[in-house]
């Protein structure tokens, strides 16, 4: 065979195979998808199956639940009933109960009312009975009232005008007597616990007793600088006192020249600012204006600092600026030589120690006692007296305390003292004022207050000398043995001393003395 014979064999026979192969396979199929579906047939039967035993379950799983709730809302149900009918068989015993209770209420109330018609008809009697006595009573009365008319030859209302004489004065001599006792007791404790007090204060604090002196004058190295200050036709001087607003005097007194001004903060500024003009030797208008400048703000700046110590030393809390400003203008402020700043403060620690002796509020009082006063840092400037415009300017500055503004004000007795602190501030003022060195006097006004307490004293009947020693704390009369005797004397003490108080200002006490003796003079001859 050749070699195409033999390939056509070989495809002709792989064609057969694969035909044949091929329908082996359908037939493998046909079988294979016939037995998958009796398997699925198999499978949806049993399924079917199950679910309806499933179903009968459920079914059955239902109707049990079903009687569960059934049979619980039924047990609920006659639980509810019971509880209603107990309520109700509870309500039931309440009302009769109550019923009973009201039955009783009535018997009770019907007894109280027989008892009370028994008990006014006895009343009744009783009352007929006591208007008989009565009438009976008076009818006596009158008779003896009428005897008493005929026996004493009075008529009624003469009667009993003499009577209610008689009974006011007794009742006013035992109600003078009561208030007379009451008055000398309150007077005793009043006066010892005041000077308890006021002793208490004054001991605890110590101040110096050194009056300050405001010093108005200004050293010079030597004369020469005189010259320099007056300037080329005085516009050197003239300058420095229109910036200042102080007067010079420059006079022939060796190494001084004087500042003067009514304005102690000004001629403190004057002061300092010629010392440093004097250091420096430069003096002409332009440097003078500088010099001035800065020294009035280095004094502004002081002056504040100083209202700040002031108000931290008294410890009196929070304070305005201006007021500072105010308290520290004190520093160069004096009255009779003492400084007014170290009076304000001795017056304020005086207060507080008084305050806390008597239970008031230490705080308050002191910052009454440091403010008191702070009207004389402006009374050059403003019209009125330092109690008025100190009063005016803590108000406007955001003082709100009606203690502290009445304590300005009436520390003096301008006003009407309404507030216990303005007294403290009153009697602290006094006691600063009055101690020993705090402040000078001059000779005249010296020998004045003596003449004035001498002649005083000699214009008393009876007086023939008045001497006023220790300083004018004591008062030594001499009196006429002739014209007053013993009691006449005592009483004459007494009203010139009431006579002092009313009519003279003194500080402290003065001890008044009446010495009456008789001498009998005989001659040996």
């Amino acid at each position: 065979m050749t070699v195409v014979e033999t390939l056509l064999i070989a495809c002709a026979t792989a064609v057969i195979g694969l035909a044949v192969g091929g329908a082996g396979c359908l037939i493998w199929l046909r079988r294979q998808s016939q037995q998958n579906l009796n398997s699925a047939e198999s499978r949806a039967r049993q399924l079917v199956v199950q679910a309806e035993k499933n179903a009968e379950n459920i079914v059955k799983e239902a109707e049990l639940k079903a009687k569960d709730e059934v049979f619980g809302k039924r047990e609920e149900f006659n639980r509810e009933v019971e509880k209603f009918r107990n309520e109700q068989r509870e309500h039931e015993r309440r009302l009769e109960k109550k019923d009973d209770t009201l039955e009783q209420r009535e018997q009770n109330l019907q007894k109280k009312e027989r008892q009370l018609k028994h008990n006014e008809q006895k009343h009744h009697e009783r009352r007929e009975h006591l208007e008989k006595k009565i009438a009976e009573a008076e009818g006596l009365a009158q008779k003896q009232t009428e005897k008493l008319h005929e026996i004493t030859g009075l008529s009624r209302e003469e009667a009993e005008r003499r009577l209610l004489e008689h009974v006011d004065r007794e009742l006013a001599d035992e109600v003078a007597r009561r208030i007379q006792k009451h008055e000398e007791e309150i007077k005793a404790t009043t006066e010892e616990k005041a000077r308890r007090v006021l002793a208490v204060a004054i001991q605890r604090y110590a101040a110096e007793h050194t009056a300050d002196t405001t010093v108005s004058t200004v050293d010079i190295p030597s004369d020469d600088m005189k010259g320099r200050i007056i300037g080329r036709e005085g516009r050197n001087i003239r300058t420095f006192e229109k910036a200042t607003g102080v007067d010079v005097i420059v006079d022939d007194t060796p190494g001084v020249v004087v500042v003067s001004a009514f304005d102690n903060v000004r001629r403190e500024t004057a002061r300092l600012a010629l010392s440093k003009l004097i250091q420096d030797g430069r003096i002409h208008p332009t440097r003078i204006e500088e010099v001035v400048k800065e020294t009035q703000e280095e004094m502004d700046r002081h002056i504040l600092e100083v209202g700040k110590q002031a108000t931290l030393e008294a410890n009196i809390g929070n304070l305005h600026e201006k007021l500072m400003q105010l308290l520290g203008r004190l520093k160069f402020r004096t009255s009779y030589s003492q400084n007014v700043l170290n009076h304000s403060l001795e017056v304020a620690y005086l207060c507080g120690l008084m305050a806390d002796e008597i239970g008031l509020n230490g705080l308050l009082a002191r910052r009454c006692g440091l403010l008191h006063d702070v009207g004389k840092a402006a009374d050059h400037e403003m019209e009125g007296g330092h109690p008025k415009i100190g009063a005016e300017l803590a108000k406007r500055y955001g003082e709100t305390s009606p203690e502290v503004l009445h304590a300005i004000a009436g520390h003096h007795d301008d006003v009407t003292i309404d507030h216990i602190y303005t007294v403290l501030v009153a009697a602290a003022d006094a006691i600063s004022a009055a101690r020993p060195g705090a402040r000078r006097e001059t000779l005249e006004k010296y020998v004045k207050r003596l003449e004035e307490l001498e002649g005083l004293a000699c214009g008393f009947p009876g007086v023939e000398h008045a001497y006023a020693i220790q300083a004018g704390r004591e008062l030594r009369i001499i009196a006429n043995a002739s014209v007053l005797n013993d009691s006449e004397a005592t009483k004459t003490c007494r009203e010139i001393a009431r006579a002092i108080e009313q009519q003279l200002n003194y500080p402290g006490e003065i001890k008044v003395t009446v010495v009456r003796e008789t001498r009998s003079v005989e001659f040996a001859r």
